[in-house]
């Protein structure tokens, strides 16, 4: 992250990978996090440099002192008496006492124009920088803040040693666990319970963490029977119990007719044989019941067809007319015949039902196929229009020149999300600064009421994404970047920040995914409560301007003052 002061806001390089806010757990971790790129070399100017950690983003406050350990501890005369930590960029005021550059000037900015030990009279042209203070500083020796590392260097050199100590930790990209560097493959390959798997009986794609939840569903899996331990894959397990296991437990074939016995599949030959006479009785029960109501049930007749009466079981189904003679005999026969001419009419009713449900079930069928054809080309047309608007989008995007306006619509509900302490944090469209040109994006956050040094401000940061010109453009991204809050009231007092780019910082490199992780604005472009101070809110819409000149040429930026504001926003700016 790169830190100077430029009009209100702090300027910064920052980087966002979708973690936001956070307390820092340590000295050590804030350190790793704030300054991996603020370490100033023996040759460095007044500028300093700080990149944020990839593990995650935290939000960061104006640029204040080393919050380092040093070893031996860090004397008082080195020690900013706003912030506390070792002097960054010291400076001298006329009444001899020392700060950090950042510190004294949002000190003269904010609580007025005095010094804050002795409170004498103090401006910010009566300071002067202390470079003797700073080469002492720098020759300090500070501890490596990597949890396990006990190197101690100067601290000029720490930001050399962290970008190769083998204890810094980053975050597991599938899932964000902190890792150490030198771990990382092997974490993501065999430890990560979110690396991707493929199952080997169904080709599936899953997380490892859903493996188990996966084999208990794959229907290509192979499982054994319940009943007969045969192996097979879990899609014929319901087929097989119903029609072929031997040891499935099953119904008696006369169950229709009141036998309630149940024994496997295999022994159901033998409770026929040996079970006949039996069968013989609840058959001449049922048709004795039949012969005295005068009517069949149709339980009956709707499963006759599926009863297999075999062997000694027909027979017995037999018996009562084939055997014996007498009236009694001539009785039974006589009755089965009449129950069945009465019968006739309701099997006839039974079969043309029976007909037009077939029917029905075709059509039935017919629907269902034609309803998901249309969902289909339903799908395909949403994707189409889909295809569409991300076009015009685009195009849209190429035509703006640079001047972009970003319309943050329902702004209430992202302020409630702020004031509850959870983390807001919105992207722009992208946009291109020409045709051709390079293509940006806004990305803004509401920091918390408890985020550290910054709450309760609008951060604003400016990404560069990939476009379809970035083959015939200059790298890295070189320009003025205007960021503007938009004052929607008749007086017009927008709120502005102007910045240069930094090409040395990887926030202008060009991006090799769809968008930059590093980004580079303000943590604190604007407080909160000044939008209540005039119309920045109306219609429940906040209007964010970016407005971009870009410079084609890879000749470097000398390092100076920042572009000021012209025009009715000069009364916004620092100076």
């Amino acid at each position: 992250m790169a830190c100077y002061d430029a009009n209100k806001g702090s300027l910064e390089e920052d980087s966002y990978e979708g973690a936001v806010g956070g307390e820092l757990s340590s000295c050590a971790l804030a350190m790793l996090e704030k300054e991996r790129e603020s370490l100033p070399s023996p040759s460095e100017g007044p500028g300093t440099f700080i990149s944020s950690s990839s593990n995650s983003f935290q939000a960061a406050a104006p640029m204040q002192g080393y919050d380092v350990e040093f070893d031996p501890p860090l004397e008082s005369k080195y020690e900013c008496p706003i912030c506390l930590m070792a002097l960054r960029n010291a400076i001298q005021t006329r009444c001899g006492h020392r700060f950090c550059k950042s510190c004294i000037e949002k000190s003269i900015r904010d609580t007025g124009q005095r010094c804050p030990v002795d409170n004498e009279m103090l401006s910010e042209d009566q300071l002067f920088p202390d470079n003797f203070a700073k080469r002492e500083i720098l020759s300090l020796t500070v501890r490596c803040p990597n949890s396990g590392c006990v190197d101690k260097m100067e601290l000029r050199h720490l930001e050399g040693h962290l970008a190769h100590c083998e204890f810094a930790t980053v975050p597991c990209p599938q899932c964000q666990q902190s890792v150490r560097k030198s771990y990382l493959e092997e974490h993501k390959t065999a430890e990560c319970h979110r690396r991707p798997m493929s199952c080997p009986d169904c080709v599936a794609c899953f997380v490892y963490e859903e493996k188990e939840l996966h084999e208990q569903q794959c229907p290509f899996a192979n499982v054994k029977c319940q009943y007969c331990e045969l192996d097979l894959i879990r899609d014929q397990m319901e087929s097989h119990c119903d029609t072929d296991c031997p040891k499935a437990p099953i119904a008696c074939n006369f169950s229709i007719f009141g036998c309630k016995e149940r024994m496997q599949r295999h022994n159901l030959a033998q409770h026929m044989q040996e079970f006949t006479q039996m069968h013989m009785l609840y058959m001449v029960e049922f048709l004795r019941g039949l012969s005295l109501n005068g009517n069949t049930p149709k339980s009956v007749w709707t499963h006759g067809p599926s009863v297999s009466l075999d062997g000694q079981g027909a027979a017995a189904a037999l018996s009562p007319c084939g055997g014996g003679s007498g009236p009694r005999g001539a009785v039974s026969c006589g009755s089965i015949a009449s129950a069945a001419c009465q019968s006739s009419e309701e099997m006839q009713m039974i079969r043309e039902m029976d007909g037009r449900l077939v029917r029905q079930d075709h059509q039935l069928r017919e629907l269902i196929i034609l309803k998901e054809t249309q969902a289909g080309q339903l799908a395909e047309l949403r994707r189409r229009v889909s295809m569409l608007e991300e076009t015009v989008k685009d195009l849209e995007s190429q035509q703006c020149n640079g001047i972009f306006i970003w319309r943050l619509k329902g702004f209430s509900a992202l302020q409630r999300n702020q004031e509850a302490g959870m983390p807001v944090v919105e992207h722009s469209p992208g946009f291109y600064t020409g045709r051709p040109g390079y293509r940006l994006c806004l990305r803004m956050h509401l920091q918390t009421p408890n985020a550290p040094r910054c709450s309760n401000f609008i951060s604003l940061f400016v990404h560069t994404m990939q476009g379809h010109f970035d083959d015939q453009l200059t790298w890295p991204f070189q320009g003025t970047i205007r960021l503007t809050i938009l004052d929607q009231g008749p007086e017009g007092q927008h709120h502005v920040e102007v910045m240069e780019t930094k090409p040395d910082l990887q926030a202008f490199q060009k991006p090799t995914i769809p968008r930059n992780p590093k980004g580079f604005g303000y943590v604190t472009f604007m407080h909160l409560h000044q939008l209540g101070q005039r119309a920045y809110v109306k219609n429940d819409t906040l209007l964010i301007r970016c407005e971009v000149t870009a410079r084609f040429d890879n000749l470097p930026q000398r390092d100076g003052p920042p572009v000021q504001p012209r025009g009715p926003e000069a009364s916004l700016s620092k100076d």
